[in-house]
């Protein structure tokens, strides 16, 4: 059998107990409400009518709760905040939020940037201030809760959410690669945790060769040299799949060398996230479920 719930007592009869409870004054519970001191005593004879409750004890000057009424009130307060966050989550414009989020430099063009149309469609009310990093020491600067890191996961003192998993393959501009053997091409390389081409090599049982080329600090760099023909690049996916989609880029073999290492939206353990950052990274894990796995 259904439950039956009681009817609730008139919204202005609980507007001016909260008022009078919190004011502990019936005549500052009326100025604050637009009422005449009458109107809210009669409000409150009503409301402890209604529950055959004492809600107040009368004094000399204004009124003090009884104990029925102040185990009352916190619930009422309750429900009335309930209500405004409600109403004004659901029918009041909402000003646009800020979130500032740090990233390598690649990742931000390579990924973020083509993102920024779904964003604002996702999230019409939220603007990105994206800062590019472009050494580890940047992510020690104030300002950012949120960070994106290349890596294994194990940032210390951060929450780590993987969005890409790395596969590295050879790549080169189709024009480049339409001649001799790849392998006697010069190879580009990027300073860090992706110079890996002995690695490469080593794994897909290929012959390496001494003929290395260009040297860059960041992989958006050394991605722009080979699609210029410069050289083969050792090339990360996901971040290259656009170029290779547009066949700005080419795949020159097919094996591709698994890392454990890729990109972590991170945030410090210790941080609480505004509801805007907390909105952006869910659309961000959102778009990258599927890259965690290779």
């Amino acid at each position: 059998m259904a439950r039956t719930i009681p009817p609730l007592p008139p919204l202005d009869w609980l507007r001016s107990f909260e008022a009078a409870a919190r004011l502990s004054n019936f005549t500052a519970a009326a100025a604050e409400l637009g009422l005449t001191q009458a109107a809210i005593s009669q409000h409150i004879r009503l409301l402890e009518e209604r529950l055959k409750t004492r809600l107040f004890s009368r004094l000399a000057r204004g009124v003090a709760l009884a104990p029925e009424g102040a185990a009352y009130l916190p619930h009422i307060q309750s429900a009335f905040a309930t209500i405004g966050s409600s109403t004004a989550e659901l029918f009041e414009p909402r000003a646009v939020q800020t979130v500032t989020i740090r990233a390598p430099i690649s990742f931000a063009l390579l990924m973020l940037v083509p993102a920024l149309p779904d964003l604002a469609k996702a999230l019409p009310r939220i603007q990105l201030d994206l800062v590019t990093i472009h050494r580890p020491t940047d992510y020690d600067l104030p300002g950012s809760a949120l960070d994106i890191r290349f890596g294994n996961g194990a940032f210390p003192g951060r929450e780590a959410d993987r969005l890409t998993a790395e596969r590295l393959v050879p790549v080169a501009a189709p024009g480049l690669a339409s001649g001799a053997d790849w392998t006697s091409l010069p190879l580009l390389l990027v300073a860090g945790a992706r110079e890996m081409w002995a690695e490469w090599f080593a794994a897909s049982g290929s012959a390496g060769h001494p003929r290395r080329s260009h040297r860059f600090d960041s992989f958006v760099a050394a991605m722009e040299a080979a699609s210029a023909g410069a050289g083969v690049l050792l090339g990360s996916r996901p971040l290259v799949d656009a170029a290779l989609d547009s066949k700005t880029l080419v795949r020159l073999s097919a094996f591709e060398l698994s890392s454990t290492s890729g990109h972590f939206l991170t945030k410090a353990s210790t941080a609480r996230l505004t509801s805007a950052e907390q909105d952006f990274r869910q659309w961000l894990l959102s778009r990258h479920s599927g890259s965690g796995s290779a």
